[in-house]
């Protein structure tokens, strides 16, 4: 091949990588270039505790529930890809979890408290909820007052757990790492009520075999976790999603789906 042509090749080969170089990869350019340091580039990678219902629990091989079905239009918006991880509850409130770059974001039910702030960053608040004491049909317990003597179930390291210890300080308080071991100790009898969320106490009301005694105003709002220190970025992008599905509509639709009788 004559030099001039050979040369005009190469110059056409370089313009043409130079051009794939720019423009390849557009969607996960955005991520990697936003400063949200995700744990995978074009991932927005999810922990959370599972299952509890009905905020997150797996069917038919899928992760879904209202901070699921959430997090999903989140990534969405975003422009990433998602993935979740089902992890212990107590590493994940206790900042743990996301220190070691496990994960960007934690989606699991998690109240906001001043104590939990001191080792997690939290988005603005997306859900309002209610402590409830869970109990078999038939029993004396009305109240908080009447867990006295009685042996509880809370799910350890929740705000359900701290407010059975202050309110209830002369029942016997027994922990479980998640409602998947806590309701079945109640069904078993080795816990006479459960005291947690009010919608997963719902949940468990569904046969007529349990009932809830009773309902506690706690001012408690939940909070998407991430990481104490670099998820400025990531921290006013999610908030930036929840107000967009807000305004379109999309939040109350999910809403509606898992808290609408």
């Amino acid at each position: 091949m004559p030099y001039k042509a050979r040369s005009s090749v190469l110059a056409t080969a370089a313009l043409s990588a130079l051009l794939l170089s720019a423009c390849g990869g557009g969607g996960n350019d955005t991520a990697s270039d936003s400063g949200m340091n995700l744990v995978t580039e074009g991932t927005l990678t999810v922990c959370s505790d599972i299952p509890y219902i009905p905020f997150e629990y797996e069917e038919n091989g899928e992760y879904v529930g209202f901070d699921m079905d959430l997090v999903k239009e989140i990534a969405s918006g975003m422009g990433l890809d998602i993935a979740i991880q089902d992890v212990g509850f107590d590493g994940l409130q206790g900042g743990t979890v996301l220190a070691a770059k496990q994960c960007d974001l934690g989606a699991s039910a998690m109240t906001i408290t001043e104590e939990r702030q001191k080792n997690l960053a939290f988005s603005d608040p997306y859900y309002d909820s209610l402590q409830s004491i869970l109990v078999p049909e038939g029993s004396d317990i009305a109240g908080i007052e009447d867990l006295a003597g009685k042996k509880v179930g809370v799910q350890q390291g929740t705000t359900g757990e701290a407010y059975a210890r202050e309110k209830a300080p002369e029942a016997e308080i027994i922990s479980y790492p998640s409602d998947a071991e806590l309701f079945p100790a109640l069904q078993a009898g080795n816990v006479e009520a459960v005291l947690q969320d009010l919608p997963v106490n719902l949940g468990h009301t569904q046969e007529g075999a349990f009932t809830i005694a009773a309902k506690f105003e706690t001012d408690e709002s939940y909070g998407f976790a991430m990481s104490k220190t670099g998820s400025e970025e990531l921290v006013s992008a999610v908030n930036e999603q929840l107000a967009a599905l807000r305004d379109n509509g999309k939040y109350q639709e999910i809403y509606d789906k898992y808290f609408t009788e």
